[in-house]
């Protein structure tokens, strides 16, 4: 029996619960080799994968193109520090909404001013703040969904029974595909204003 709108949202929702929020102390206090570096990404952030079995977090082909693109500091001594793997996890977030250009733009204030700094605020710190700031909004996110979700259920009465749940749950997907369209373009016009202010 298919399960209905509402219990598939909070089986998938209940899922988010699980996810593990990597803090900066969780990370490994030796640099560390390329092997290393994919395998503590695996071994972390595997459950925040579409396909869990199959998709790869990061290879090592991602992490040279990173290097190569100036969107990551190279490794030092073919090691990585735990600056990089903080930019790493930072970058395993932003790369399936932001191009590698967008990227780059959001990091090179930050590389530029934080990575490698040994006094004062860098780049544990604000990793760790920002972590928090998005832990603390999950439970206003599922809100939202939930809302959107209550919205289509009372959407499409007059179509027969057969169809109804169908066409609620695709203007469910719709609505949530909407909302990632619109905070998806805001961030690439603030990013296109960031490039353009360091351009002068």
């Amino acid at each position: 029996m298919s399960k209905t709108t509402h219990e598939m949202l909070t089986e998938i929702m209940g899922e988010f619960n699980m996810l593990e929020h990597l803090k900066s102390s969780d990370i490994p206090g030796i640099d560390l080799y390329m092997d290393q570096v994919t395998t503590f990404m695996e071994d972390h952030l595997k459950g925040t994968a579409r396909d869990p079995i199959h998709d790869k977090v990061m290879t090592k082909t991602m992490i040279n193109n990173y290097a190569k693109n100036k969107v990551l500091p190279p490794p030092l001594k073919k090691k990585y520090t735990k600056e990089h793997m903080l930019l790493l996890i930072f970058i395993y977030y932003y790369k399936n909404v932001l191009s590698i250009t967008d990227i780059n733009t959001l990091f090179r204030p930050i590389r530029e001013k934080y990575f490698g700094k040994t006094d004062g605020f860098g780049i544990a710190e604000l990793y760790d703040r920002v972590a928090n700031m998005c832990r603390d909004d999950m439970e206003a996110l599922k809100a939202g969904i939930m809302q959107k979700y209550e919205e289509t259920e009372k959407a499409f009465e007059d179509a027969s029974d057969e169809d109804r749940d169908f066409l609620r749950r695709f203007a469910l997907i719709c609505k949530l595909s909407y909302d990632v369209t619109v905070k998806t373009l805001l961030i690439e016009r603030m990013l296109d204003r960031m490039a353009d202010e360091t351009k002068r």
